[in-house]
């Protein structure tokens, strides 16, 4: 089991947006992806992309339409591009307001369960809703419509 915690990264009037960081990690999620693919020639289109996306996000909100969806029938989990790319960056989009960010990497296979480190990836987001909504359901922790509000360190 490991430690994470919540972290903000921006909050405006149509998103706030946040990410995981692992209390052993010197990197947040989101923070690990951008060292992986910022400064990579290959896939600097696919990064632009993305960090596209992100800014016009953090502008006009979380609307399902920048997105792809991911996961399970019942978790938030989405990824970016919605466009063709060879990148893909796994979030949980929990509103039009809220969004947290993961981690992400090159997508080599059809489905993201068929490659370990992208299943990974998704499982976590996933795991941490997981949690999220029993903290809720426990008044742990408060979704409102654009925040979340909690001081827990999960245990993932």
């Amino acid at each position: 089991m490991s430690e994470v915690e919540l972290y903000l990264i921006n909050e405006g009037e149509n998103c706030t947006i946040y990410t995981l960081q692992f209390l052993r990690d010197t990197e947040s999620k989101f923070e690990k992806f951008i060292t992986k693919f910022r400064n990579d020639a290959e896939f600097s289109e696919d990064f632009l992309k993305i960090a596209t996306f992100i800014k016009r996000i953090a502008i006009t909100g979380a609307q399902e339409r920048y997105f792809r969806n991911e996961g399970k029938m019942n978790d938030s989990v989405v990824a970016l591009p919605v466009t063709s790319s060879r990148l893909r960056l796994y979030c949980l989009r929990l509103t039009d307001k809220i969004l947290i960010l993961g981690n992400g990497g090159v997508k080599r296979t059809q489905r993201y369960e068929e490659d370990s480190i992208l299943n990974g990836y998704v499982m976590t987001l996933q795991k941490f809703e997981q949690l999220l909504n029993e903290e809720v359901a426990n008044g742990n922790a408060t979704i409102t419509e654009s925040t979340i509000e909690t001081d827990i360190i999960f245990e993932l």
